[in-house]
């Protein structure tokens, strides 16, 4: 897969480029990322990339121009004649749809993906309507620019790549997993092959169950005895109880959502009522 990056600062990216999950896929060949400086793309002496907005107001705005030419100038196909399945230009910025792993999921089935960073007070609108397929943004607040979005969307679509993770299952376990159906039965088919008490056969839209490691007790605070017993099933449906209870008390925004079976939701009508009443 190939990643192009058109940015003001492309060195913005040596750092979150040269470690981890990320940094092995390169070095291995899966993924391939070009930084391309937009400075360079603009025709005269100052270099110049933005300028005032029309109709007045604060700050400054990229100009349309060097963006255009920075992507033409990477073979991209002009936006109606775009196959998505191959290529597709995204541009990060705070008006985008949120960026998600369902989101992450469709990059990931995509050959090409060119990233536009935004800056300054914004990017002319001409770019999202004319070049860009979509807009995105990485949360619910305002970034300097979109150097720190193009470097997590990133991060995010390779790990779901195959052959990324030690573990294709470390992509599929976790939170926000991806809930596709036919996803859902694949995991739970390997689940149950391999024996490994997983929580959820794929999380479904949930958060992730609670981690524990040695040593068995830390500072007072002990593993839960039920992940010793050695039965599975109690295990497994322990875990789901527990990705339930994190998702209710964090994001209780994602059950609206998520895939719940009918014990699911009495395990949570449950929880309803024994919590305590508020006081008066």
């Amino acid at each position: 897969m190939r990643f192009d990056i058109v940015t003001i600062f492309p060195d913005f990216f040596d750092g979150p480029f040269r470690y981890g999950v990320l940094h092995r896929a390169m070095e291995s060949g899966i993924v391939s990322v070009g930084l391309h400086d937009l400075r360079a793309f603009t025709h005269d002496r100052h270099k110049t990339v933005d300028d005032r907005p029309f109709g007045g107001g604060e700050g400054m705005v990229l100009k349309p121009e060097p963006i255009f030419d920075a992507v033409e100038s990477l073979g991209i196909a002009e936006k109606p004649a775009r196959n998505p399945q191959r290529e597709t230009v995204v541009l990060l910025s705070a008006q985008g749809e949120r960026f998600t792993q369902a989101v992450a999921h469709q990059l990931s089935r995509t050959e090409r993906v060119v990233l536009l960073c935004g800056r300054y007070e914004g990017v002319d609108e001409r770019v999202n309507t004319l070049l860009a397929d979509r807009e995105l943004s990485i949360g619910d607040y305002v970034l300097s620019g979109g150097e720190l979005g193009a470097a997590i969307v990133v991060d995010t679509v390779t790990r779901l790549l195959p052959g990324v993770l030690g573990n294709a299952d470390s992509a599929r376990f976790e939170s926000f997993g991806h809930s596709d159906a036919h996803l859902s039965l694949q995991a739970e088919a390997a689940a149950e092959v391999s024996g490994v008490p997983r929580s959820t056969h794929g999380s479904g839209g949930l958060l992730d169950y609670p981690h524990f490691t040695r040593p068995a007790e830390f500072r007072g605070a002990a593993v839960p005895e039920v992940l010793a017993c050695g039965n599975h099933e109690v295990i497994r449906k322990w875990r789901r109880q527990q990705s339930l209870l994190k998702t209710l008390h964090n994001r209780p925004d994602l059950l609206a959502r998520a895939e719940l079976s009918d014990g699911d939701r009495e395990f949570l009508a449950q929880v309803e009522v024994q919590k305590p009443s508020a006081k008066p």
